[in-house]
């Protein structure tokens, strides 16, 4: 795995784990590579420079920790099918956005056309169940099947909720839930369901206890990861975020910055997103910040690793395990902020 592609959180992670967890991040990017190739070359193309594009891999990694150090090539594929279902949601995304830059490269929808790009998003999804279907178990099969309905229930929320400048914070945080927390649970459940996964020092009793606190320690830190990646919607830059300034504005998704700046900013509850250019978009997010919802939004981040974090002190997890997830959700809140 080239460790320049990624960012710096991720690398102390493999740093810690430097014995085994390199080594299998890398079989995760090889098994990727060989699974968008074979389909004719449009495909293949269009498939490979999404892979291309790169990424954190946060989700593939926290299924190899969870599923340990002697989990073997069940474990490689279970990265690789969560990481096939994420890259195939932003393909889908940047669909229905019209979104040109992705990570600062044209998307498929940009350079192939809507078609192509559709068709991509399909490929990327049933690679991640066929990679299931070699060595996977029923449970983990379902863990991914419950996480695509939720995606899918997320984006219908998203687009219910597109230009309403009036939502609530909980319906916001609701909609986060299904669009993003639930890749974030499923990866860790789906580490610990797979064959010859070793999380806990008694892991052959199934223990309800361990899978709700792998659910907790998921979602939260999944939602921390939104709400940061949200602030960094409105400060930017765009050369660190690959796209523009007030992106989310323009897709008419309003998000907890602007709705905590509301309360402060009445005015702002009079924008028509509908009407926003680019210029108009960075003049919002500037009104944004003005009003201290970043640091709010910040605070509440924080906070949600923190309790990812306690969730699994008394999970039954190994030590070296738990250490190197703490170091996970320490990395979001050091990537974001």
């Amino acid at each position: 795995m080239n460790r320049t592609a990624v960012p710096p959180p991720v690398t102390m992670v493999l740093d810690a784990a430097d014995a085994w967890l390199p080594m299998r991040m890398e079989a995760v990017e090889e098994r990727l590579r060989l699974l968008v190739e074979g389909h004719g070359d449009d495909l293949a193309a269009d498939a490979g420079a999404t892979l291309a594009a790169g990424g954190k891999r946060l989700r593939p990694m926290l299924v190899l920790l969870c599923a340990g150090p002697g989990a073997g090539e069940p474990a490689v594929r279970a990265a690789a099918a969560i990481e096939l279902v994420h890259m195939a949601t932003l393909v889908h995304d940047d669909v229905l956005d019209a979104a040109p830059l992705r990570r600062g490269r044209p998307t498929v929808v940009a350079q192939s056309g809507r078609d192509r790009a559709l068709a991509v998003g399909d490929l990327l999804f049933s690679r991640a169940f066929a990679e299931l279907g070699h060595d996977g178990s029923e449970r983990q099969v379902e863990l991914l099947s419950g996480a695509s309905v939720a995606l899918a229930l997320g984006e219908l929320a998203q687009r219910r909720d597109a230009f309403d400048i009036s939502i609530s914070a909980e319906r916001y945080l609701d909609r986060c839930g299904l669009k993003t927390a639930r890749l974030f649970e499923c990866a860790c459940q789906i580490g610990r369901a797979g064959k010859g996964g070793e999380l806990a020092a008694n892991s052959a009793e199934p223990d309800l206890s361990l899978e709700r606190a792998l659910q907790t320690f998921g979602r939260e830190i999944g939602l921390a990861f939104q709400l940061l990646d949200d602030v960094l919607d409105v400060t930017g830059p765009p050369e660190r975020t690959g796209k523009a300034r007030g992106t989310d504005l323009l897709d008419g998704t309003v998000t907890l910055p602007l709705i905590l700046a509301r309360e402060e900013d009445s005015s702002l509850a009079k924008i028509d997103l509908r009407e926003l250019d680019a210029d108009g978009a960075v003049d919002v997010c500037d009104r944004v910040a003005a009003t201290g919802a970043l640091e709010r939004v910040r605070v509440d981040a924080r906070g949600r690793v923190e309790t990812a974090k306690h969730a699994l002190v008394t999970s039954g997890l190994r030590p070296e395990q738990r250490q190197l997830l703490d170091l996970v959700a320490d990395g979001v809140v050091e990537r974001y902020s």
